[in-house]
Protein backbone atom coordinates (compact mmCIF):
# COMPACT_ATOMS: atom_id res chain seq x y z
CA UNK A 1 0.00 0.00 0.00
CA UNK A 2 1.50 3.18 -1.21
CA UNK A 3 0.67 7.01 -0.68
CA UNK A 4 -2.11 8.34 -3.08
CA UNK A 5 -2.97 11.80 -3.98
CA UNK A 6 -5.78 11.67 -1.24
CA UNK A 7 -3.46 10.27 1.60
CA UNK A 8 -0.75 12.81 0.67
CA UNK A 9 -3.83 15.63 0.91
CA UNK A 10 -4.80 14.59 4.05
CA UNK A 11 -1.51 14.02 5.65
CA UNK A 12 -0.69 17.62 5.19
CA UNK A 13 -3.47 19.03 6.54
CA UNK A 14 -2.78 16.80 9.49
CA UNK A 15 0.90 17.93 9.75
CA UNK A 16 -0.02 21.58 9.40
CA UNK A 17 -2.78 21.25 12.18
CA UNK A 18 -0.55 19.98 14.79
CA UNK A 19 2.31 22.20 14.27
CA UNK A 20 -0.32 25.35 14.93
CA UNK A 21 -2.31 23.62 17.90
CA UNK A 22 0.43 20.54 19.27
CA UNK A 23 -3.11 18.66 19.95
CA UNK A 24 -4.26 15.66 18.69
CA UNK A 25 -5.97 15.33 15.09
CA UNK A 26 -9.16 13.88 14.42
CA UNK A 27 -11.07 13.19 11.25
CA UNK A 28 -13.34 15.50 11.53
CA UNK A 29 -11.38 18.63 12.38
CA UNK A 30 -9.81 17.77 8.76
CA UNK A 31 -13.19 17.38 6.58
CA UNK A 32 -13.82 20.79 7.98
CA UNK A 33 -10.85 22.28 6.39
CA UNK A 34 -10.96 24.38 2.75
CA UNK A 35 -9.57 22.03 0.22
CA UNK A 36 -9.97 18.93 1.87
CA UNK A 37 -13.43 17.76 0.38
CA UNK A 38 -13.58 14.47 1.65
CA UNK A 39 -15.99 13.06 4.39
CA UNK A 40 -15.00 12.07 7.66
CA UNK A 41 -15.72 8.37 7.40
CA UNK A 42 -13.51 8.39 4.64
CA UNK A 43 -10.32 10.41 6.41
CA UNK A 44 -10.96 7.98 9.07
CA UNK A 45 -10.12 5.27 6.88
CA UNK A 46 -7.36 7.13 5.49
CA UNK A 47 -5.69 7.97 8.65
CA UNK A 48 -6.09 4.42 9.57
CA UNK A 49 -4.15 3.22 6.54
CA UNK A 50 -1.23 6.24 7.25
CA UNK A 51 -0.99 4.66 10.66
CA UNK A 52 -0.21 1.56 9.20
CA UNK A 53 1.83 2.57 7.40
CA UNK A 54 3.81 4.74 9.80
CA UNK A 55 3.45 8.28 9.50
CA UNK A 56 0.41 8.79 12.11
CA UNK A 57 0.55 7.74 15.53
CA UNK A 58 -2.03 7.68 18.29
CA UNK A 59 -1.23 8.67 21.31
CA UNK A 60 -4.30 7.89 23.14
CA UNK A 61 -7.47 5.16 22.21
CA UNK A 62 -9.99 7.65 21.99
CA UNK A 63 -7.58 10.77 20.33
CA UNK A 64 -6.83 11.91 17.19
CA UNK A 65 -3.47 10.99 15.60
CA UNK A 66 -0.17 12.49 15.61
CA UNK A 67 2.30 12.73 12.72
CA UNK A 68 5.63 10.48 13.51
CA UNK A 69 9.46 11.25 12.79
CA UNK A 70 8.53 9.45 8.99
CA UNK A 71 5.76 11.63 8.44
CA UNK A 72 7.32 14.67 9.11
CA UNK A 73 10.42 13.95 6.46
CA UNK A 74 7.91 12.94 3.82
CA UNK A 75 6.71 16.28 5.00
CA UNK A 76 9.89 18.73 4.34
CA UNK A 77 11.00 16.44 1.22
CA UNK A 78 8.06 16.47 -0.42
CA UNK A 79 4.84 18.28 0.51
CA UNK A 80 6.24 21.65 2.00
CA UNK A 81 5.01 24.85 0.88
CA UNK A 82 7.08 27.80 0.29
CA UNK A 83 6.90 30.37 2.53
CA UNK A 84 7.17 34.21 1.76
CA UNK A 85 8.54 37.00 4.28
CA UNK A 86 5.85 39.97 3.69
CA UNK A 87 7.44 43.48 3.44
CA UNK A 88 6.94 44.37 6.69
CA UNK A 89 9.08 40.86 8.53
CA UNK A 90 12.19 41.55 6.14
CA UNK A 91 12.01 45.28 7.27
CA UNK A 92 11.58 44.17 10.72
CA UNK A 93 14.61 41.84 10.64
CA UNK A 94 16.72 44.42 8.48
CA UNK A 95 16.48 46.88 11.09
CA UNK A 96 16.80 44.52 14.02
CA UNK A 97 20.27 43.24 12.03
CA UNK A 98 21.24 47.07 11.69
CA UNK A 99 24.89 47.62 13.48
CA UNK A 100 27.09 50.49 13.73
CA UNK A 101 29.57 47.66 14.43
CA UNK A 102 31.27 45.61 11.77
CA UNK A 103 33.48 43.45 14.15
CA UNK A 104 32.40 39.52 13.39
CA UNK A 105 31.84 39.20 17.11
CA UNK A 106 29.10 41.73 17.33
CA UNK A 107 27.26 40.95 14.04
CA UNK A 108 27.46 36.93 14.99
CA UNK A 109 26.16 37.94 18.70
CA UNK A 110 22.81 40.08 16.95
CA UNK A 111 21.79 37.52 14.17
CA UNK A 112 21.19 34.63 17.16
CA UNK A 113 19.46 37.09 19.26
CA UNK A 114 17.14 38.30 15.87
CA UNK A 115 17.26 34.72 14.92
CA UNK A 116 15.37 33.24 17.89
CA UNK A 117 13.40 36.20 17.83
CA UNK A 118 12.09 35.71 14.56
CA UNK A 119 11.58 32.03 14.87
CA UNK A 120 10.55 31.47 18.68
CA UNK A 121 13.01 28.88 18.66
CA UNK A 122 16.37 28.44 19.62
CA UNK A 123 18.92 30.00 17.35
CA UNK A 124 22.75 29.12 17.08
CA UNK A 125 25.36 30.69 14.53
CA UNK A 126 28.87 29.51 14.35
CA UNK A 127 31.76 31.50 12.83
CA UNK A 128 33.70 29.51 10.71
CA UNK A 129 36.69 27.53 11.89
CA UNK A 130 39.77 30.07 12.79
CA UNK A 131 41.91 27.58 11.07
CA UNK A 132 40.58 27.91 7.35
CA UNK A 133 40.39 31.89 7.63
CA UNK A 134 43.44 33.60 5.93
CA UNK A 135 45.64 35.70 8.23
CA UNK A 136 45.63 39.71 7.25
CA UNK A 137 47.86 41.20 10.09
CA UNK A 138 49.98 39.98 12.79
CA UNK A 139 51.12 42.57 15.60
CA UNK A 140 53.24 42.05 18.92
CA UNK A 141 51.91 44.88 20.82
CA UNK A 142 54.57 45.02 24.62
CA UNK A 143 52.30 44.73 27.86
CA UNK A 144 54.90 44.79 30.28
CA UNK A 145 58.89 43.58 30.95
CA UNK A 146 58.96 40.02 29.18
CA UNK A 147 55.54 40.01 27.88
CA UNK A 148 53.90 41.17 25.17
CA UNK A 149 50.05 40.25 23.47
CA UNK A 150 50.50 38.59 19.77
CA UNK A 151 47.49 39.68 17.72
CA UNK A 152 46.49 38.26 14.47
CA UNK A 153 43.69 40.23 12.18
CA UNK A 154 41.94 37.84 9.88
CA UNK A 155 40.39 38.76 6.58
CA UNK A 156 37.21 38.43 7.64
CA UNK A 157 37.87 40.75 10.31
CA UNK A 158 37.92 38.15 13.02
CA UNK A 159 40.29 39.23 15.97
CA UNK A 160 42.26 36.79 17.82
CA UNK A 161 44.89 37.74 20.35
CA UNK A 162 47.14 35.90 23.01
CA UNK A 163 49.94 36.52 25.85
CA UNK A 164 53.32 35.35 24.48
CA UNK A 165 57.07 35.86 26.25
CA UNK A 166 59.67 37.92 24.82
CA UNK A 167 63.29 38.05 25.43
CA UNK A 168 64.76 40.64 27.14
CA UNK A 169 66.54 43.42 25.69
CA UNK A 170 63.31 43.68 23.05
CA UNK A 171 62.44 47.17 22.94
CA UNK A 172 58.70 48.52 21.03
CA UNK A 173 60.75 49.18 18.05
CA UNK A 174 61.93 45.37 17.48
CA UNK A 175 58.69 44.22 17.93
CA UNK A 176 57.23 46.80 15.56
CA UNK A 177 59.86 45.32 13.09
CA UNK A 178 59.39 41.85 13.62
CA UNK A 179 55.78 42.24 13.16
CA UNK A 180 56.23 43.70 9.70
CA UNK A 181 58.22 40.70 9.01
CA UNK A 182 55.60 38.67 10.46
CA UNK A 183 53.11 40.51 8.29
CA UNK A 184 54.63 40.09 4.83
CA UNK A 185 55.32 36.61 5.31
CA UNK A 186 51.65 35.26 6.68
CA UNK A 187 50.16 38.07 4.64
CA UNK A 188 46.87 35.67 3.22
CA UNK A 189 47.83 33.16 4.50
CA UNK A 190 45.47 30.44 6.05
CA UNK A 191 46.16 30.43 9.76
CA UNK A 192 46.18 26.45 9.95
CA UNK A 193 49.50 26.52 7.54
CA UNK A 194 51.54 28.63 10.07
CA UNK A 195 53.42 25.61 11.36
CA UNK A 196 55.32 25.18 7.92
CA UNK A 197 55.90 29.07 7.41
CA UNK A 198 57.02 29.58 10.75
CA UNK A 199 59.24 26.25 11.06
CA UNK A 200 61.07 28.33 7.79
CA UNK A 201 61.50 31.48 9.34
CA UNK A 202 63.26 29.72 12.22
CA UNK A 203 65.28 28.13 10.47
CA UNK A 204 66.58 31.49 8.41
CA UNK A 205 66.46 33.52 11.74
CA UNK A 206 69.59 33.42 13.48
CA UNK A 207 67.94 36.08 16.14
CA UNK A 208 64.44 35.71 17.71
CA UNK A 209 64.25 32.21 17.20
CA UNK A 210 62.44 31.83 20.68
CA UNK A 211 59.94 34.52 20.53
CA UNK A 212 58.80 32.73 16.63
CA UNK A 213 58.77 29.35 18.35
CA UNK A 214 56.76 30.76 21.25
CA UNK A 215 54.41 32.55 19.06
CA UNK A 216 54.03 29.51 16.54
CA UNK A 217 52.77 27.53 19.84
CA UNK A 218 50.82 30.11 20.73
CA UNK A 219 49.13 30.40 17.64
CA UNK A 220 48.77 26.61 17.37
CA UNK A 221 46.91 26.34 21.11
CA UNK A 222 45.14 29.53 21.77
CA UNK A 223 44.45 31.06 18.33
CA UNK A 224 43.93 28.10 15.78
CA UNK A 225 42.20 26.27 18.26
CA UNK A 226 38.30 26.12 18.71
CA UNK A 227 36.79 28.97 20.99
CA UNK A 228 34.23 28.88 22.93
CA UNK A 229 33.40 32.14 22.25
CA UNK A 230 33.20 31.19 18.05
CA UNK A 231 29.30 29.75 18.97
CA UNK A 232 26.58 32.17 19.74
CA UNK A 233 22.88 30.67 21.46
CA UNK A 234 20.17 32.71 21.29
CA UNK A 235 16.53 32.31 22.41
CA UNK A 236 17.88 29.44 24.99
CA UNK A 237 14.55 29.92 27.11
CA UNK A 238 11.96 29.69 24.10
CA UNK A 239 11.68 25.85 23.92
CA UNK A 240 10.76 25.78 26.99
CA UNK A 241 7.42 27.58 26.04
CA UNK A 242 6.37 24.25 23.99
CA UNK A 243 4.21 21.79 25.58
CA UNK A 244 6.70 19.60 24.31
CA UNK A 245 9.47 20.65 26.88
CA UNK A 246 6.82 21.23 30.10
CA UNK A 247 8.76 17.91 31.55
CA UNK A 248 10.94 19.07 33.68
CA UNK A 249 13.80 16.78 33.03
CA UNK A 250 13.74 16.96 29.33
CA UNK A 251 13.81 20.63 29.36
CA UNK A 252 17.31 20.04 31.65
CA UNK A 253 18.85 18.06 29.12
CA UNK A 254 18.12 20.44 26.67
CA UNK A 255 19.59 23.28 28.16
CA UNK A 256 22.78 20.80 29.43
CA UNK A 257 23.25 20.59 25.27
CA UNK A 258 23.32 24.53 25.07
CA UNK A 259 25.73 25.24 27.78
CA UNK A 260 28.12 22.63 25.30
CA UNK A 261 29.52 25.49 22.97
CA UNK A 262 31.97 22.09 21.40
CA UNK A 263 28.56 19.86 21.55
CA UNK A 264 26.54 22.68 19.72
CA UNK A 265 29.64 23.45 16.86
CA UNK A 266 29.37 19.74 15.83
CA UNK A 267 25.65 19.83 15.98
CA UNK A 268 25.32 22.66 13.42
CA UNK A 269 28.17 21.40 11.65
CA UNK A 270 30.78 22.90 9.29
CA UNK A 271 29.19 25.18 6.64
CA UNK A 272 29.10 24.70 3.61
CA UNK A 273 25.42 23.24 2.94
CA UNK A 274 22.95 25.63 1.84
CA UNK A 275 20.23 23.97 3.82
CA UNK A 276 19.98 21.17 6.27
CA UNK A 277 17.06 19.68 8.15
CA UNK A 278 17.86 16.94 10.81
CA UNK A 279 14.33 15.36 12.10
CA UNK A 280 14.40 13.66 15.65
CA UNK A 281 16.12 10.65 15.86
CA UNK A 282 18.24 11.93 13.05
CA UNK A 283 20.19 13.91 15.65
CA UNK A 284 23.16 12.46 17.26
CA UNK A 285 22.44 12.99 20.33
CA UNK A 286 19.65 11.60 22.22
CA UNK A 287 18.60 14.88 24.10
CA UNK A 288 17.79 16.10 21.11
CA UNK A 289 15.46 12.98 19.77
CA UNK A 290 12.28 15.27 19.89
CA UNK A 291 13.66 17.82 18.23
CA UNK A 292 14.51 18.94 14.78
CA UNK A 293 17.93 21.08 13.53
CA UNK A 294 17.48 23.32 10.44
CA UNK A 295 20.99 24.49 9.34
CA UNK A 296 21.71 27.04 6.58
CA UNK A 297 25.29 29.01 5.31
CA UNK A 298 26.43 32.43 5.35
CA UNK A 299 29.91 33.46 3.63
CA UNK A 300 32.52 35.57 5.43
CA UNK A 301 34.92 36.73 2.52
CA UNK A 302 35.67 33.97 -0.42
CA UNK A 303 36.72 31.36 1.00
CA UNK A 304 34.84 30.85 4.55
CA UNK A 305 31.52 29.69 5.53
CA UNK A 306 30.11 29.94 8.97
CA UNK A 307 26.46 28.49 10.14
CA UNK A 308 23.42 29.12 11.53
CA UNK A 309 20.74 27.26 12.84
CA UNK A 310 17.67 26.97 14.66
CA UNK A 311 16.45 24.45 17.52
CA UNK A 312 12.88 23.60 17.74
CA UNK A 313 10.52 20.72 18.11
CA UNK A 314 9.80 18.33 15.35
CA UNK A 315 6.54 20.38 14.57
CA UNK A 316 8.54 23.13 14.08
CA UNK A 317 6.77 25.49 11.63
CA UNK A 318 9.79 24.26 8.49
CA UNK A 319 8.66 26.43 5.98
CA UNK A 320 9.07 29.86 7.72
CA UNK A 321 11.99 28.85 9.08
CA UNK A 322 13.85 28.30 6.17
CA UNK A 323 12.94 31.09 4.80
CA UNK A 324 14.19 33.24 7.67
CA UNK A 325 17.89 31.19 7.28
CA UNK A 326 17.49 32.10 4.12
CA UNK A 327 16.92 35.40 4.70
CA UNK A 328 19.68 35.66 7.47
CA UNK A 329 22.51 34.54 5.83
CA UNK A 330 21.93 37.00 3.14
CA UNK A 331 21.92 39.68 5.18
CA UNK A 332 25.08 38.24 7.48
CA UNK A 333 26.95 38.21 4.33
CA UNK A 334 26.35 41.52 3.46
CA UNK A 335 27.12 43.00 6.64
CA UNK A 336 30.65 40.94 6.89
CA UNK A 337 30.85 41.57 3.43
CA UNK A 338 31.05 45.35 3.58
CA UNK A 339 33.94 45.47 6.50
Amino acid sequence: MGLDERKFLILQAIIDDYITTAMPVGSRTISRKAGVGFSPATIRNEMSDLEELGYLAQPHTSAGRIPSYKAYRLYVDKLLKAYQLSNDECQRIAEHMETRSRQVEAVIRRAARVLSDATKYTSVVVVPHIGSLRIRHVQIVPVSEGVAMLVIVTTAGIVKDAVIHIPEGLTADHLYGISRMLTEQLADKPIESVRQIFAEMIRDMGQNRKLLADAMRVIEENIASVDDRDVYVGGSANLLSYPEYADVAKAKNFLAVLESREMLRKLMGSGGVEISIRIGPENELPELSDCSIVTASYRMGDQSTGTLGIIGPTRMDYSRVITVLHFMGNAISQLLSEK
